[in-house]
Formats: C-alpha cells, structure tokens, sequence
C-alpha cells in the first residue's frame, strides 16, 4: 500500500476484495446482527433529517433548495456510522462483492446469501427505529413533522415504477462511491468527509435508498398515511431496490473491477 494520505483507486479494489471476502466468512447471526444495527443507524440518519430539516416549513416554502441541503446534510449520520462503527449495509454490499465474483475469488452465491440475510436484518433494524423511536415516542405527532413525514411517504410510494427505479440506481452509485471515497482514506476525519458529500447529495437532490425507505414509509404508515403495505413493498421497495442493486454493482462495482481488477487479454 502507498505511503500517502490515502489509497488509490486500485488499491481501493483491493481493499473491497477484501472486505467482500471477510463478509463471506461471517456467520449468518453475526451478519443478520450488523445488519440489524445498519438499519437502524441509517434509520436514525433519516429520523435526524426529519427533525431537523422537516422542521423547517417556512424556508422550504420561501428558500426549498436550502432546505432541501440542511435535510441532506444531516442525514448522513446513519452511513458515517455504518463505516467507522461497523455495520452490515445492503446497499454497499452490491458493490462490495461485485470485483470479487467478477474476478472469480467468490462465487456468485457468495452475495446472494449475504444480501438476503442483509437485507432482511436492514429491514428489522429500520422497522425498530421507526416503530419504538419515531412512533412510540410520539415525537413527530404534531406540525411540522407529521406533515412532513406523511408527505415524504405519500411522495415515495406514487412515484411510478421506472421513474423510482432510475432514482435508486443513482442514489446507490452515490453510497457506494461514498463508502469508496471512505475506503480511500486513513483517517476517520477523511472517512467522514469522504461519506458526507455524496450522501448529502443524493439526499439534497431526492433519490431513492431502499433501506432509507424501510424508515421513512413505514413511519408514514405508523402516523397514518394513506398508504397500504402492500403499496409500500410494490411501488416504492421493489422498483427502489432493484435500481439499487443496478447502482452498486454496474456503476461502481462492475465500473472500477474493469478499470483496476480485470484481466485484459
């Protein structure tokens, strides 16, 4: 490895190679248990975002871009958390695995294991957050932030289905580039740095992250929302998830193994 700051960008693979290997070798309990805790991390980002940048009704009516990046800038918590405490993330897992399958060190089985038991604890974890935290409390039961929260859901869920699908492939080309830029880095200064501005951006500019979503629908849903369970999952987690997976394993995956990790004849 270098002796600078930072890794390289073909070190970065190497470094993905690596953790997508270590996330193989990881029991399904202790895989379902980070992921649990990165659902709820990422749940807690997005709870924070609501607090504060939903409790803003008037610059979103008399200055919306702004409020738009105080909403975004907050909710990068969840991932700063996900990186340097640890956690199991769905959405970098697509990313995480791809160089290694494409490369051959991990057989394809190797992801599709860790995403399922993954994607199921995200959802646990974001449900418990949404439910005890965002719900129980009753901490978004009055204006401003019921209001916000119900619109956010209500927005998620009537999207159509290839216009929320495109959403989610360019937000997970965002969270994967950030736990990239994250993997660049020595420091836990640079890491944070390296995690804020993608997450702030894709925030900011309102894509779509399926485990984000376990939060922000399902409390909707909790607060009243006219919206079904059934239309959470087909309009809004299906088409999001898919995009996601598209974005983490072309955009980044895929685009950086055939950069720095494969073979060319």
């Amino acid at each position: 490895m270098s002796e600078s700051s930072y890794y390289s960008p073909k070190e970065i693979v190497e470094i993905v190679n690596k953790t997508a290997e270590s996330k193989a070798n990881t029991s399904a309990k202790k895989t379902f248990v980070l992921a649990i805790l990165a659902g709820a991390y990422i749940a807690m980002g997005s709870f924070l975002a609501i607090i504060i940048g939903g409790g803003l009704p008037e610059m979103q009516a008399t200055n919306p871009g702004m409020q738009k990046f105080i909403f975004g800038a907050v909710f990068p918590l969840g991932l700063i958390l996900v990186a340097i405490a640890g956690a199991d993330l769905f959405t970098g897992n697509t990313a995480y695995f791809t160089p290694s399958v494409l490369s051959k060190r991990l057989p394809l089985s190797a992801p599709m294991k860790n995403w399922t038991i993954v994607y199921i604890g995200n959802f646990v974890g974001s449900l418990l957050v949404a439910w005890l935290f965002a719900y129980y409390t009753g901490m978004l039961a009055k204006s401003p932030w019921l209001d916000t929260v119900i619109a956010i859901g209500e927005k998620k869920v009537s999207a159509p289905f290839m216009k929320a699908l495109v959403k989610g492939i360019v937000c997970n080309w965002m969270v994967a580039l950030a736990m990239w830029l994250a993997y660049a880095s020595k420091s836990t200064t640079g890491k944070i740095f390296g995690i804020w501005f993608p997450i702030m951006a894709f925030v900011a500019m309102g894509f779509e992250h399926c485990v984000a979503n376990m939060f922000f629908i399902p409390t909707a849903i909790f607060y009243g929302a006219d919206i079904t369970w059934g239309q959470f999952i087909t309009d809004n987690l299906i088409p999001v998830t898919i995009g996601n997976i598209i974005g983490g394993v072309v955009m980044v995956g895929a685009a950086y193994w055939y950069l720095y990790d494969s073979k060319e004849k």
